[in-house]
């Protein structure tokens, strides 16, 4: 069974959460969902989405939810030419929220699908 984190926030830290920001930018939770499965990289993962992401907010994004701890690097492939490739894998396979008036509970479940050895 999945690891669970649960995170209790009062109504006064709800707004300063970068987590929080991070999960509920427009683009971040595509780029999650990307990767729950499979580690990509910037440019599959900017191409899955049909490019409805800039590469380059692709990038920026990725460093974000990587800062939250949402997402890892899976692993480092070095090319052919000799160019240093970067699989991302998200750290979290799914995310329960319940809101009331006192708090907002937002509860994360780890990935537990292998992750590749860098």
């Amino acid at each position: 069974m999945a690891e669970a984190l649960q995170l209790i926030i009062n109504n006064k830290e709800l707004e300063t959460m970068p987590l929080l920001k991070a999960l509920f930018d427009k683009h971040s939770y595509k780029i999650l969902l990307s990767i729950i499965d499979e580690s990509k990289t910037a440019v599959q993962i900017c191409n899955e989405n049909e490019k409805v992401i800039p590469i380059s907010s692709t990038y920026k994004k990725i460093k974000k939810l990587k800062e939250a701890g949402l997402l890892i690097i899976d692993k480092i492939v070095i090319n052919k030419d000799g160019k240093k490739i970067i699989f991302y894998k998200s750290k979290i396979r799914s995310i329960e929220m319940i809101l009331n008036k006192k708090q907002f509970i937002l509860q994360l479940k780890k990935n537990e699908n292998n992750f590749s050895k860098i």
